[in-house]
C-alpha cells in the first residue's frame, strides 16, 4: 500500500467521525423533558386533558417501573463485591469506618439544619390543613420492625417484595464470607462481577430514557396536584428546597474546600450527571451507577469507589432522613397541636443518624418518617398530610441525598492521601455512557493485536 493511501485509510474515520450530529448534553436533555413536563402538565390541568394526565403517569411509572427492576439484584452484586473490593485497598478497615463517620457527622448538620430552619418558619401555621386531613400509612415504621426486618424469613421474599435493607444485609453476609473464603471464593466472585456489569450496561439504556421518564414525572406531577396544592403547602416546600440546597451547595462545597482542600466548582462539574438524573428518578440506588462513575471520575479510587458509593446509597440520605424528618416532625406537631420540647428534637436528630438504612434508597422517604412520628409519639395520621405533595419534595431530598454519597467518598479519599487530585482537576460534566464506551474501545483495542 502507497503512503498516500495510507493517509487516505488514516483520514477517512476521522472525516466520518466529524461529519456525526453532534450529541446533544444530556443536562439540556434532561433541562428539555423538565420544561416540556410542566408545559404538558399545566396544559393537562387547565384544561382538564383526562387522557394526557394518563399518558404522563404511565410514561412516569413506566421510567421507574424500568429503574425498580434492577434495583433488587443490582444492590445485591454491587454491596457483594464492593465488600470483596475492599480485600484491594489498604487499610480498609479505616477506610470503611471513616467513611461511616462521616456519614453520621453530615448527617447530624442537615438534621440540625432542617431544626432550625422548622423552628424559624413554622410550616404548619397557617396551612388551613387540621388533624381530620390525615390518613394513617398502611405500613408504619417502628424500631422494632427496623430491627427485626433486617434479617429475612427466606431469600426469595427480599427480592420480590423489594426489601432492600435485607437484600442489603444477605449480601454483606456473602461478602464478608468471601472474604474469609479467599481464593476458594473467587468462581463466585466473578460470576458476581459479571452479573453486576450486566445490570449496570442494562441500566445505563434505562437511564438514557430518563428525558422521556422527566416529561411524564414532571408532566404528571403538575397534572394532578397543580399549583394549588404546592401554595397550600408553600412553607412547607420551601422549608425543604431550603434546606436541601444549604446542605448541598454550602455544607458540602464548605467541606470540600476545608477538609479535602479541592475546588467545589468541580465537584459540581463532575458529579452533576448524578445529581440532575436523582432529581429527576427519585431513587438512589437507580442512580447508583452514574454516582459511581462520577466519583471515580472526581479521583476517588475505583477499588474504594465501589465500596463508598454502593454503600452509601442504600444508607447515606441527608435529604430523605434529615432534612425531611426534621422539618416534617415540627409540621405535623404544629397541625396536631402537640408541643416539642430539647428533648423530642434530640430524638429526631438520633434518628436521623441512626436510622437512615431505613429509607434504603427507595423512591420516597415514607418509612423513615413513620419511624420519626413513632419515636416521638406523634400521630401517624400526618404521614397523610404530605402523601400528595411527596412527589415533589422527593426530588430534591433525592438530589441532596445522591450529592452526598459522592461528596464523602471525596473528603476520605483525601485525608487518606489517596485522591487523584489531578483526575478531580479534569473532571467533566459529559455523558457518562460515552465515557463507558471509550473505555470499553480503548480495552478492545489493548487486547486487539498491533497490524504490522
Amino acid at each position: 500500500m502507497s503512503t498516500s493511501e495510507t493517509a487516505v485509510s488514516e483520514e477517512a474515520p476521522k472525516a466520518s467521525k466529524s461529519s456525526r450530529i453532534p450529541k446533544i448534553p444530556f443536562w439540556i436533555q434532561i433541562l428539555a423533558g423538565l420544561a416540556l413536563g410542566v408545559l404538558l402538565g399545566w396544559i393537562a390541568k387547565s384544561n382538564d386533558v383526562g387522557w394526557l394526565t394518563s399518558t404522563l403517569e404511565h410514561v412516569g411509572d413506566l421510567f421507574i417501573q424500568l429503574l425498580k427492576l434492577a434495583i433488587a439484584p443490582l444492590v445485591f452484586f454491587a454491596i457483594l463485591v464492593s465488600i470483596t473490593n475492599l480485600r484491594q485497598v489498604n487499610n480498609a478497615a479505616r477506610l470503611a469506618t471513616r467513611t461511616l463517620l462521616w456519614f453520621m457527622a453530615t448527617s447530624l448538620i442537615a438534621v440540625a439544619i432542617g431544626l432550625v430552619i422548622g423552628l424559624l418558619t413554622n410550616p404548619g401555621a397557617g396551612t388551613g390543613l387540621t388533624p381530620k386531613d390525615g390518613k394513617a400509612p398502611e405500613h408504619a415504621g417502628s424500631w422494632i420492625d427496623f430491627l427485626t426486618g433486617i434479617v429475612p424469613t427466606d431469600i426469595v421474599t427480599p427480592f420480590t417484595q423489594l426489601q432492600v435493607l435485607q437484600i442489603v444485609f444477605m449480601a454483606a453476609v456473602v461478602g464478608i464470607a468471601a472474604l474469609k473464603l479467599g481464593d476458594r471464593a473467587e468462581p463466585v466472585l466473578k460470576i458476581s462481577r459479571s452479573a453486576l456489569e450486566l445490570l449496570q450496561k442494562a441500566l445505563w439504556w434505562v437511564i438514557r430514557l430518563a428525558p422521556i421518564g422527566t416529561v411524564g414525572l414532571i408532566g404528571h406531577a403538575i397534572a394532578t396536584y397543580g399549583w394549588n396544592l404546592i401554595g397550600k403547602y408553600a412553607t412547607f416546600t420551601v422549608d425543604i428546597y431550603v434546606g436541601c440546597a444549604i446542605v448541598l451547595f454550602g455544607v458540602y462545597p464548605l467541606l470540600l474546600s476545608t477538609v479535602a482542600k479541592v475546588n467545589p466548582l468541580q465537584f459540581f462539574k463532575g458529579a452533576w450527571p448524578a445529581i440532575q438524573l436523582a432529581f429527576v428518578s427519585r431513587s438512589s440506588v437507580g442512580t447508583m451507577p452514574v454516582t459511581q462513575k462520577v466519583t471515580e471520575r472526581l479521583g476517588v479510587p475505583k477499588e474504594y469507589a465501589s465500596f463508598a458509593v454502593p454503600f452509601g446509597s442504600t444508607t447515606k440520605m441527608d435529604g430523605c432522613a434529615s432534612i425531611y424528618p426534621a422539618i416534617a416532625a415540627i409540621f405535623i406537631a404544629q397541625i396536631f397541636d402537640v408541643p416539642l420540647g430539647i428533648g423530642d428534637y434530640v430524638l429526631i436528630a438520633f434518628v436521623s443518624v441512626i436510622g437512615s438504612a431505613a429509607t434504603a434508597g427507595l423512591t420516597g422517604a415514607t418509612v423513615m418518617l413513620t419511624l420519626t412520628l413513632s419515636t416521638l409519639g406523634l400521630p401517624l395520621e400526618g404521614v397523610g398530610l404530605l402523601m400528595a405533595i411527596d412527589p415533589i419534595l422527593d426530588m430534591m431530598r433525592t438530589a441532596t441525598n445522591v450529592a452526598g454519597q459522592s461528596v464523602i467518598p471525596i473528603l476520605v479519599s483525601a485525608k487518606e492521601k489517596i485522591l487523584d487530585r489531578d483526575a478531580y482537576a479534569q473532571a467533566h460534566g459529559s455523558r457518562l455512557e460515552d465515557d463507558a464506551a471509550d473505555g470499553a474501545d480503548e480495552q478492545v483495542s489493548a487486547r486487539e493485536p498491533v497490524p504490522a
